[in-house]
């Protein structure tokens, strides 16, 4: 086992946390592994009842995944070694999703990209205080991945595309609120959390919800009519349009944040959503995003958007296309073309 991932079990319940503080727990391919062969070993043993998730120090339960790694990758040797990456991490997740025995998620800190692809196949899913919980793809000019377009779409109205296009960021109780957490606890009730559990993993949402305490309002629900209004169209010109003729100061402040975002990024998203919204298996999901992975880490804006945002931190990426009209239909359609057989992404054996 790696430094990078603490396992142990305590009584029957499987204990596995994050622990690489310093990235605020970014996974790396050989992190996704490690989290997958304790699952493994854990799925099949009688003596193991549940298993918790969280991580071990830090203000991060997960920031995402080693995209400035992915990067190197892009530049240096194909994407070869950020493919690989994707491909672990996308097992991982689908292992999450099938797991047979209750995962508990406690996203305390920190919950993006990567980390939301841990949290959200886990039954129990819990937020505090200290929760940040996001989809930031569109400004590196990746897409909402593992599982996104699974989940995303799922949420009430049209919080997903929100979420999606703005890279909007949610507290605890917003996440409770929109059904991403299952419960929100105060972070000084964790501990406690966790010791009954393992005293008691028969019984993990009767702790769960002992312990759980009313959030503040969620700040969102505010302007969730304004949300299903303005995200409905089926387009990024419409979405763009929308917010553009709202005369409020909300929807001005949406709009800068959707036009910052690649316009590739959103394009990829809204159309990922459109053929995810009915599919009814979760192995079909990852093969598609897999799919948009492999081709999207080699287009230009995931390589300017990393700079930007993580390299030279100047925020300022030049997109290529700078416009959601720029972004054609045969671009997408090559984006989201199969992958030869041999290329792509399988689940693990059941």
């Amino acid at each position: 086992m790696i430094e990078e991932v603490l396992v142990r079990r305590t009584g029957s319940v499987g204990h596995i946390s994050l622990n690489r503080p310093k990235a605020l727990h970014a996974l790396t391919q050989a992190m996704c592994e490690a989290i997958s062969a304790a699952l493994i070993e854990w799925r099949d043993d009688a003596e193991i009842a549940a298993v918790i998730l969280d991580h071990a120090e830090g203000r991060g339960f997960c920031a995402g995944g080693d995209v400035a790694m992915v990067r190197r990758s892009a530049l240096e040797d194909g994407g070869a070694e950020g493919r690989a990456f994707f491909h672990a991490e996308y097992r991982l997740n689908h292992l999450l999703f099938t797991y047979p025995k209750p995962v508990i998620a406690f996203m305390d800190g920190v919950t993006m990209g990567g980390g939301v692809g841990l949290a959200l196949p886990s039954r129990y899913r819990v937020a505090t205080e200290n929760t940040l919980f996001a989809m930031p793809e569109g400004a590196i000019g990746l897409f909402p991945d593992v599982g996104a377009g699974w989940y995303l779409p799922r949420l009430p109205g049209q919080i997903g595309k929100f979420l999606a296009l703005t890279g909007a960021r949610l507290d605890g109780a917003e996440c409770l609120w929109a059904g991403l957490a299952t419960h929100f606890l105060p972070s000084e009730n964790l501990a406690e959390a966790k010791r009954r559990i393992i005293e008691r993993p028969d019984a993990i949402e009767a702790v769960l919800d002992e312990l759980s305490t009313e959030p503040p309002p969620a700040r969102l629900a505010r302007n969730a009519e304004r949300i299903d209004q303005l995200f409905a169209p089926d387009t990024l010109e419409g979405i763009l349009a929308a917010l553009a003729e709202d005369p409020s100061d909300w929807a001005g402040k949406e709009l800068k944040a959707v036009s910052a975002k690649c316009p590739a990024t959103a394009k990829v998203a809204l159309r990922e959503f459109a053929q995810s919204a009915g599919k009814r298996d979760f192995a079909e999901e990852m093969a598609l995003e897999y799919r948009l992975a492999a081709r999207m880490i080699v287009r230009p804006d995931f390589i300017e958007g990393v700079r930007a945002v993580l390299v030279d931190k100047d925020n300022s990426p030049a997109w290529n296309p700078a416009t959601a009209e720029g972004v054609t239909d045969a671009m997408l359609d090559a984006i989201f073309a199969p992958l030869p057989l041999q290329e792509e992404w399988t689940p693990f054996p059941a």
